[in-house]
């Protein structure tokens, strides 16, 4: 392959990372644990948006169970944000001539 043809390349590569990164950052998903007890909103780069927590978990003695669902429903997010961000990595570098393993955006 040529220069010129390997430059063409690397535009359109930098041109679909500044759109999977925006893609990126729109990206929301939510966490539940304790029946739903317990909800977070986090976005696809991480940033827990919202937390809600159902009035009959916050009560005297109930802290360590409220952490414990407020880490579940955290973690719950992250995973489904994660899975949320591979798939749309994965639609904006189709086609495109990337070394295998490489993780984008991050």
């Amino acid at each position: 392959m040529d220069i010129l043809g390997l430059m063409k390349q690397a535009k359109v590569l930098q041109e679909k990372m500044q759109a999977m990164q925006e893609s990126v950052a729109a990206i929301e998903a939510q966490g539940v644990s304790g029946g739903g007890l317990v909800q977070v909103r986090m976005n696809g780069k991480g940033a827990v948006l919202s937390i809600a927590i159902d009035p009959s978990l916050v009560r005297e003695g109930g802290a360590e169970m409220l952490e414990d669902l407020l880490l579940a429903a955290c973690n719950s997010a992250r995973e489904k944000t994660d899975a949320l961000v591979a798939e749309k990595s994965k639609e904006l570098t189709a086609g495109l001539p990337l070394p295998p393993g490489l993780k984008l955006p991050f």
